[in-house]
């Protein structure tokens, strides 16, 4: 073989390494884009770069493989849907009370499946692997929950948060705890049945910034305008 021949040969082998490398990284990233959804772009964002987010991402994924987690048994599934519809049904009477109880109910569902009893940003953490697409939920509703503790939620943050939690409890507790027979909303759920993204916290009013430049760039028909 050449000089020539050999030198070709390296340049093949390296170009067909480096494609190799490059299908590698992309397939890993598009594993932690679908898996962790919201939570990606989330910590990306909040990341010094998009690699060092990528590698929080995959710690995250490292600690909680560890963990001993498991789905609820029929009979903690059915007591804790009990518990939430006595939430919901107390809310008229003392809402900042319902999201108290709603906040400590998820934590107890929480430490239930298998994950640790640490603070507000470790149940995050653990949760994102699993939960990424109700974790907006939650922190909507630590947020307003937050709000309460100091006296300064309105009555329909309060609704709003409650529903935030409902979305993680749901998730958590793998079915909807609220529905009826005929899988509607039950009877007792009516007072929060309204519009859920009225809550004014800023993770929300930056999804509904997003929501309403979505619905200015569609083309709008004038034809049957006067």
């Amino acid at each position: 073989m050449t000089a020539t021949q050999v030198l070709v040969t390296i340049i093949v082998l390296v170009v067909i390494a480096a494609l190799g490398y490059g299908i590698w990284f992309v397939t890993r990233r598009r594993a932690l884009q679908n898996r962790f959804g919201p939570e990606y772009d989330r910590a990306v964002a909040e990341g010094d770069s998009r690699l060092a987010a990528e590698r929080e991402l995959r710690d995250r994924e490292r600690r909680h493989a560890e963990l001993q987690i498991h789905d609820l048994d029929p009979e903690a599934r059915a007591r804790y849907t009990s518990s939430w519809q006595e939430i919901q049904a107390r809310f008229l009477d003392d809402p900042a009370g319902a999201v108290r109880d709603a906040d400590a109910l998820v934590t107890r569902v929480i430490a239930e499946r298998g994950y640790p009893t640490g603070d507000y940003d470790e149940h995050l953490a653990h949760l994102s692997v699993e939960h990424a697409r109700t974790l907006g939920h939650y922190r909507d509703a630590h947020e307003i929950s937050q709000f309460s503790e100091r006296g300064e939620a309105t009555t329909e943050q309060l609704r709003q948060a409650v529903v935030h939690y409902r979305a993680l409890f749901a998730d958590l507790l793998g079915a909807d705890p609220t529905p009826d027979a005929h899988g509607a909303p039950a009877p007792r759920d009516a007072a929060l049945s309204g519009d859920d993204t009225a809550v004014n916290t800023p993770a929300q009013r930056a999804r509904n910034v997003q929501a309403r430049r979505a619905q200015a760039d569609l083309p709008h028909d004038t034809s049957s305008r006067s």
